[in-house]
């Protein structure tokens, strides 16, 4: 019977013992996860301290963006300024409460799981009690099987004796547990509610300070925002019915209004300065070329190129003394050709290129480089406007070349030319309509009258042959054909009139000049599309200004009024050379001196004998301009693309 009771409570000491076990493992299950609730906390109020930190400082990066500033934003960026420092002080306040949640609501918790559940409750205590109950459960099982005689009344006193200690100590065990769950009981409860209390103190701590800062003065500022906002609001709202009341007449225009090549806007002719994007034309091979998109500007005398992604712009080339004008391509619309002084040129490719021709013209001329290039641009630009206007005065020039000597008393414009006279600014007709003139063998005629007797240039056995690319500008009816005023007259209306008119667009032609003959040839064809004899040739002459421009005065004859001979009439027909017109005039001369020496043998042979020939000895040797120009050819590819 003893020995069942004394089972009986080692059977209730076990199953009490498990029930305490699995109510501390359970408690720090709960604590685990409340653990992890506050830590939610404390890191969300930590990220709240960094995130209002960073508020602070993106509020005063406002000022350093480069934004289009308008009027009102200085006003905004010193609110911005104060809203910063307020979130400063904002971001001292929840870094100090992210302190105190950490000592006062993480610091006891994590205190009371590693010292109460896992210290005095955790495994340690929990395998010694296991010992003991093990170390009295062996010996029990060695008391009950011992004998009932009477040599081992000795083993039994030591078995009775080692089952008293193994119950002494399991009940000593079993009490330290019993007092450690007692403990737990109120250091559980303490737990609970220390952590809380530090956080709603924090919490409270946190709010007074918030108030403190929270001042009249705050009240005040916080109104005049208010009033701000609403301003700006409004201002919004007008201009929001503005943009509506705009949008509405757009619809109401008619579709012409957005068709391209409408009527052009009036252009500036005074801008020195000219920035934006074009399409520069730019060889891809032998033969083949490909359009860039790039952003161009002008500094001082030089076209500036900013290509994609770099930091910079280098310059193109050099504006000074370079002839900018309209030219057709085949695959653009809207072009426009540079020509430097050394021949070399520049296509380019724009919706409106007038105002970039009128803009590097002003800048090709130097006008950056006077005091006022304002004022010298406007000067410019009104003698233009009046150089159609017949003058009282003409302007002595110096001569260039040509066979006579200029008056002493200079001519009135009346005298050179009648008022109103028209400007042919086109003469070449289309190279299909020579094509089939020359297949069907047709004699063919220019529109000015002039017949081409030998249109072959190999039938023709000349002493001198010499091309040079020109740009025809125009030509019109003189009343005389003796002097050179008359060519200078021609140029100031021709140009003066292109320039009234928007008229940039000119043709690259290769000019021939033989001892014989002038010939105006197509560089693509090779098809002639006028041409004067050398006699008819009465007066040339080069701009004293512009060394690239010359003209020369033809004769032709009237058979209007029904006479037989025709009455002599006289047409001036102007130039520009991609080299000097000097040049030009001086090779004319030369072939009009050809011709006098021809009438006389001996003189022709000492005439020849001074000049260097080929080595057929039948071509004077000239500098070429256009290349390989003896047998007639199309110019270098770089002139014949131009």
């Amino acid at each position: 019977k003893t020995l069942i009771d004394k089972s009986q409570v080692d059977k209730q000491t076990r199953s009490l013992l498990s029930v305490f076990e699995e109510d501390a493992g359970t408690l720090t299950d709960y604590t685990n996860q409340l653990l992890q609730s506050m830590q939610r906390v404390y890191g969300a109020q930590s990220e709240m301290g960094l995130a209002t930190e960073q508020l602070s400082r993106q509020l005063l990066e406002y000022e350093k963006q480069n934004f289009a500033l308008g009027k009102g934003d200085e006003e905004v960026i010193s609110t911005l300024q104060q809203f910063a420092k307020t979130v400063g002080e904002l971001n001292t306040l929840h870094s100090e409460l992210a302190t105190e949640m950490a000592d006062r609501m993480i610091f006891p918790m994590i205190q009371f799981r590693e010292k109460d559940l896992t210290g005095r409750l955790g495994s340690t205590h929990c395998s010694s009690g296991s010992y003991v109950h093990t170390e009295h459960e062996a010996a029990m099982v060695k008391y009950s099987r011992l004998p009932k005689k009477k040599e081992s009344e000795k083993v039994k006193a030591e078995l009775v004796g080692e089952v008293a200690y193994s119950r002494r100590k399991q009940h000593q065990a079993s009490m330290q547990y019993y007092c450690a769950l007692n403990a737990l009981q109120y250091r559980k409860r303490v737990a609970m509610l220390e952590p809380m209390l530090g956080y709603t103190q924090a919490q409270i701590h946190f709010y007074k300070k918030g108030m403190d800062l929270v001042s009249k003065k705050m009240d005040s500022f916080l109104a005049s925002v208010s009033s701000m906002t609403q301003s700006i609001q409004a201002q919004l709202d007008s201009e929001a019915e503005a943009m509506r009341l705009t949008q509405r007449e757009l619809l109401s225009m008619e579709d012409t209004v957005y068709m391209p090549d409408r009527d052009p806007v009036p252009v500036n002719r005074t801008l020195i300065q000219k920035a934006g994007y074009l399409n520069i034309r730019n060889k891809t091979g032998l033969v083949t070329t490909a359009w860039d998109r790039l952003y161009f500007f002008t500094q001082g005398g030089n076209l500036m190129c900013q290509p994609r992604g770099a930091v910079a712009g280098g310059m193109v080339l050099d504006l000074d003394n370079s002839s900018v004008m309209a030219v057709e391509c085949e695959d653009r619309r809207y072009c426009f050709q540079i020509t430097s002084p050394s021949g070399k040129t520049y296509e380019s490719k724009t919706v409106f290129p007038f105002q970039w021709i009128c803009t590097l013209n002003n800048i090709s001329r130097q006008i950056y480089l006077t005091d006022n290039p304002e004022a010298v641009a406007i000067r410019l630009n009104q003698s233009a406007i009046q150089a159609v206007t017949p003058i009282t005065s003409f302007e002595k020039r110096g001569s260039s070349g040509g066979s006579s000597q200029r008056s002493s008393s200079a001519p009135e414009p009346e005298d050179l030319i009648v008022p109103g006279t028209p400007i042919q600014f086109d003469i070449m007709l289309p190279a299909s309509e020579f094509q089939d003139q020359n297949r069907a063998g047709g004699r063919r005629t220019n529109p000015f009258g002039e017949t081409d007797d030998d249109s072959s240039p190999e039938s023709d056995d000349t002493l001198l042959q010499q091309v040079f690319a020109v740009r025809f500008l125009g030509s019109m009816a003189v009343r005389s054909g003796q002097t050179q005023e008359v060519i200078y007259e021609a140029m100031r209306q021709v140009l003066a009139a292109r320039a009234i008119h928007n008229i940039f667009r000119t043709t690259e032609s290769h000019l021939m000049v033989t001892s014989s003959c002038l010939r105006l040839i197509d560089p693509q064809t090779q098809v002639t599309r006028i041409s004067f004899q050398l006699q008819e040739v009465t007066q040339f002459a080069a701009h004293q200004e512009n060394g690239r421009l010359m003209g020369f005065v033809v004769e032709g004859r009237d058979w209007s009024e029904g006479d037989e001979e025709g009455e002599p009439s006289f047409s001036a027909f102007v130039f520009e050379s991609n080299t000097e017109g000097e040049k030009i005039c001086y090779t004319i001369s030369l072939g009009k001196e050809i011709i006098e020496a021809k009438k006389d043998p001996e003189a022709l042979a000492q005439l020849m004998k001074n000049m260097p020939l080929t080595n057929d000895g039948k071509f004077l040797l000239l500098d070429s301009e256009t290349g390989d120009t003896a047998n007639g050819g199309v110019a270098d590819e770089e002139e014949s693309e131009a």
